[in-house]
């Protein structure tokens, strides 16, 4: 045993120093036939039913929040009350919420024409915020099938946080093995931030292909891996941390093999946020139409990281006081474990500067902070977490191997509780995601 664990130690110190000095040839395609990563997927696929399930029990709160009122009104005979909604109107209704309502005014109308000055976050032209990408595949499949646009939007995410449960689990693979990458798809997909995968939001299509994108800088597919990010960097702003990550790629490919072809995955990773910057500067006819409206509408500033710490202590010393501040410090107690987790468990250095980037655009801003949606966008550091928690199977001290396996568990009930109660939270509460 002590043996095994010195191998282990050794492949993930080779892993995080010799990082693309021997990337593995065998085709992805052979990792996909596998049967063994076959049954990793299967597995990892159950947990995100199961995890479905949760977002839908945390949705049907509100459901059953919202017939009781209305049936209560209507005794009443309050004037102006609707109709008694159906519990589904009412789930999808929270499925489409917060950011869902502005992706699915991009769907309807598209990007302003122009946009007011002083504009507030009640204003429709406040939809310029968002990017693209989603809207824009929203509205391709709402072409190809019927149900209309919200159903496109659920749908689209719906087939997408399945593909992304996949292709997380086919990175992990690359990087350690099928145990790891077992065990990265079921806390993925059940992490309390995975709620997003079936709300009518962006991070299901920019996991997808920003997954792509690592797992292609991991193989020094160059060109793959900067179209990629290109696509990813026009889905969510925080893509721009994939930009960090090619350019990490390349100077290590450089330094070690001047390899100077890994420059046009750098090349190519920011053409869609510079393209979308260019697109609503031209369709609002004005310079700089997105920071104005993230200032103006969506109040965000920087604070680098004094919101987050204010929150945090805000919960310690009133905890039932704002559920957003509840979040702030659950969410910062939760990265810090992810992030020993890292540091125990290398993961290759431009995996590392994705995260880096990703937390740091988590922090940095004044209004919205640390958010599990946001930690669940870092999605590497769920690798890190699978490839450190210990695998009781070959240990013969059953004991530690119980205690292990309970552990484990108990990780995943938590998480799945973690998830109804957040969806619940955001419906009920209003809590900011």
């Amino acid at each position: 045993m002590r043996d095994a664990e010195l191998n282990e130690a050794t492949l993930a110190r080779r892993t995080f120093l010799d990082e693309f000095a021997a990337p593995r040839a065998t085709p992805i395609r052979d990792d996909l036939r596998d049967p063994g990563f076959q049954r990793a997927v299967l597995v990892g696929l159950l947990a995100y039913v199961v995890a479905r399930i949760c977002v839908f029990a945390g949705a049907a709160v509100r459901a059953a929040q919202t017939v009781v009122d209305t049936r209560a009104d209507l005794a009443e005979g309050i004037p102006g009350t609707e109709p008694e909604p159906s519990p589904l109107s009412v789930i999808t209704n929270v499925l489409t919420s917060w950011d869902g309502m502005w992706y699915l005014e991009l769907v309807r109308k598209g990007y302003p024409e122009s946009i007011p000055p002083d504009i507030t976050y009640f204003e429709l032209e406040a939809r310029a915020a968002f990017f693209p990408v989603y809207p824009w595949l929203v509205r391709l499949v709402d072409v190809v099938l019927p149900g209309g646009d919200t159903f496109a939007a659920l749908f689209t995410n719906a087939v997408l946080g399945a593909l992304s449960v996949v292709v997380v689990g086919l990175l992990a693979r690359r990087l350690f093995n099928v145990a790891v990458a077992a065990r990265t798809m079921t806390i993925y997909a059940i992490f309390p931030g995975s709620f997003v995968l079936s709300f009518a939001y962006a991070e299901a299509t920019f996991i997808v292909v920003a997954a792509l994108c690592l797992l292609f800088l991991v193989e020094e597919r160059w060109l793959l891996a900067g179209l990629s990010a290109a696509i990813a960097t026009g889905t969510r702003p925080n893509g721009v941390a994939l930009v960090a990550a090619c350019a990490v790629a390349s100077v290590l490919a450089i330094r070690r093999r001047r390899d100077w072809s890994s420059l046009i995955a750098v090349a190519l990773s920011p053409i869609g946020f510079v393209g979308f910057q260019l697109f609503v500067d031209a369709q609002t006819g004005e310079r700089g139409a997105w920071f104005r409206v993230q200032r103006e509408a969506w109040s965000e500033g920087t604070s680098f990281g004094r919101t987050a710490v204010t929150n945090t202590f805000g919960f310690l010393t009133s905890p039932l006081a704002s559920t957003a501040d509840a979040l702030t410090a659950v969410s910062l107690l939760a990265l810090a474990a992810m992030l020993y987790c890292l540091w125990k468990r290398h993961l290759p250095l431009p995996l590392v500067a994705f995260c880096a980037v990703v937390i740091a655009l988590m922090l940095i801003p004044e209004t919205v902070t640390a958010r599990p949606r946001f930690i669940f966008t870092a999605f590497p550091l769920f690798i890190s977490v699978a490839a450190w928690w210990p695998d009781p199977t070959p240990d013969p001290d059953h004991h530690r191997a119980s205690w292990d396996r309970s552990g484990w568990d108990l990780t995943l009930v938590l998480s799945g509780a973690g998830l109804a109660a957040l969806t619940g939270l955001y419906a009920v509460f209003g809590a900011i995601p």
